[in-house]
């Protein structure tokens, strides 16, 4: 669907070129940290890797204080939103983990609002100036692909396996996560799901597959938890299998809407962690992103 999709946006993009000169961007939206990158700094790759690796068009780091709260930090996303999705520009967006948390934040709260059309050149701070005053109900933004997303939380937060001392924290408790905002509210903006199932070091607490930080309830956008404990086809002890696309679970949980899982890690093959070099379940969309990110 989405090679279609990216097809009838090249073709769209060339009908309208001639009116109005409008660039595409592609936003990296980190996932927790406690520190080592700087917000408003849309060329600081750190947490994702080598800033020379292609990784989408226009690429820009979307940088947040990742140990704090969700609310606290959103409107770091929404100047970067404000920044490159508005006017005639336009944007694809990747997340990562509780980045998930945050692009769901914005549009489900903010994605109705009126948005200053910016210029795309942002201050020190991250804030991009208006062009002519006018504005939009929300952004510019093609799709967005989730890389083993937290928009459920985790029970590694439930059972305080993180720093308590981190605000985020309490953002990521499940409950918590799923009750933050609508996830169904989206602005019918598709999500792409990349699940990752390489988790052993949490068996014990994650339910069902897992990357070892975040289990399939969660990053398949699986609409409940109904006991969290969804695997790959043909896993025993699972309370239902997380089929792809946007197919309900084997036992009837559907998804959120827009949400569709590109990839179910049927080998085992990636974890949570990008570990400063595109690695682990970030690795897939990556290529996805710069495949179709034109």
């Amino acid at each position: 669907m989405k090679t279609l999709f990216s097809a009838v946006l090249v073709a769209v993009t060339v009908l309208v070129a001639p009116e109005a000169s409008a660039t595409n961007y592609t936003l990296w939206i980190h996932g927790r940290n406690s520190g080592g990158t700087q917000p408003g700094n849309y060329g600081d790759f750190r947490y994702w890797g080598p800033s020379t690796t292609a990784a989408g068009v226009n690429k820009k780091a979307v940088n947040w204080r990742g140990d704090q709260r969700i609310g606290t930090e959103n409107y770091r996303i929404r100047d970067a939103l404000d920044c490159f999705c508005t006017g005639n520009n336009w944007c694809y967006i990747a997340v990562h983990s509780a980045g998930n948390l945050q692009i769901g934040y914005a549009l489900s709260l903010y994605g109705g609002s009126a948005r200053y059309k910016k210029n795309a050149t942002p201050n020190s701070s991250g804030v991009c100036g208006n062009t002519d005053g006018t504005t939009q109900t929300g952004w510019n933004i093609r799709w967005v692909d989730v890389a083993s997303g937290a928009g459920g939380g985790s029970e590694l937060a439930d059972h305080g396996d993180w720093a308590m001392s981190e605000p985020l924290v309490s953002d990521l408790v499940t409950t918590t996560a799923r009750a933050m905002y609508n996830h169904n509210t989206t602005r019918s903006v598709w999500f792409y799901m990349f699940a990752g199932s390489k988790g052993t070091a949490y068996s014990g607490i994650l339910p069902g597959q897992d990357d070892e930080a975040v289990s399939y309830h969660s990053t398949g956008g699986v609409s409940g938890t109904s006991g969290g404990s969804y695997c790959n086809p043909g896993d025993w002890f699972c309370g239902g299998t997380l089929n792809t696309g946007t197919n309900a679970c084997s036992d009837g949980r559907a998804k959120w809407s827009y949400h569709t899982v590109e990839l179910r890690d049927d080998g085992e093959s990636y974890n949570h962690y990008a570990n400063g070099n595109w690695g682990g379940i970030v690795g897939p969309v990556r290529v996805d992103i710069d495949t179709y990110a034109k």
